[in-house]
């Protein structure tokens, strides 16, 4: 893994957007005509009430579902024009996801699980012992790699997650409410950690979350509200999320 270029070409570009889910008694427009343009290496937060449209948006970003209306263009790629086939290895080779449920395989070590993206690729054993050994190195679980996740507390498991998302260097990162089942502590030391691999990989990462002390650890945070842009602004000073997991 290496630090990404920054550029004065916005990274990603949302134009135009609208999404409607088709409902049993009415359609569902979570996003309404939304336009947003992110830079590339950026750290930025969505954040906004229960049905806002912000997870739906990241949705969009990773390629898990279409606009109705409007393009979504990732490094160049008009992402939602892709055929499916052709999405899946975008996908692979340019997307790291960390969810709120962790969405860990059970009977997989931490090693194990870091190594699924891997798979998909075409690497070595030796190259992907090398992605996988830097991958858990980063997020401080070398020691833990050979644990299933019934064995590491919640706030090591996430940790996996995010050494899941970063271990084949993609250039986006996204992350759906990564705090949300953790502890304050736990919560802490994950957000100081994608904080200090944001910082020293460089992949833009955007960011789902309710919750301030979480919107704080990012450079820009994008309020939305009713499936539109409500505020957008840079944050100042973050909060320097301390704490371990």
């Amino acid at each position: 893994m290496s630090i990404l270029p920054v550029t004065d070409t916005p990274f990603i570009e949302v134009r135009g957007v609208t999404k409607t889910f088709s409902g049993k008694s009415e359609d569902v427009t979570p996003l309404a005509d939304l336009s947003l343009a992110i830079e590339r290496g950026d750290f930025v937060a969505l954040m906004g009430p229960s049905g806002s449209g912000k997870t739906t948006l990241l949705h969009l970003l990773a390629g898990i579902d279409r606009p109705t209306k409007g393009t979504v263009v990732v490094g160049g790629t008009e992402v939602s024009a892709l055929s499916p086939r052709a999405l899946a290895r975008w996908r692979n080779a340019n997307v790291g996801f960390v969810f709120q449920q962790y969405n860990l395989v059970p009977v997989l070590t931490a090693w194990e699980n870091v190594e699924l993206p891997l798979l998909l690729m075409k690497l070595s054993r030796e190259q992907r012992r090398l992605k996988v050994g830097v991958a858990l190195e980063a997020v401080g679980l070398t020691d833990r790699a050979a644990h299933l996740p019934r064995q590491l507390s919640g706030g090591q498991q996430q940790r996996v997650a995010v050494a899941r998302a970063i271990v084949a260097g993609p250039p986006l990162l996204l992350a759906d409410e990564p705090t949300g089942n953790l502890d304050a502590k736990a919560a802490d030391g994950v957000l100081a950690l994608l904080k200090e691999l944001h910082q020293r990989f460089g992949q833009t990462l955007v960011m789902v979350t309710h919750d301030p002390r979480a919107a704080a650890a990012a450079a820009r945070v994008v309020q939305l509200d009713k499936g539109a842009i409500r505020g957008d602004d840079r944050v100042l000073a973050s909060v320097a999320a301390g704490g371990g997991a």
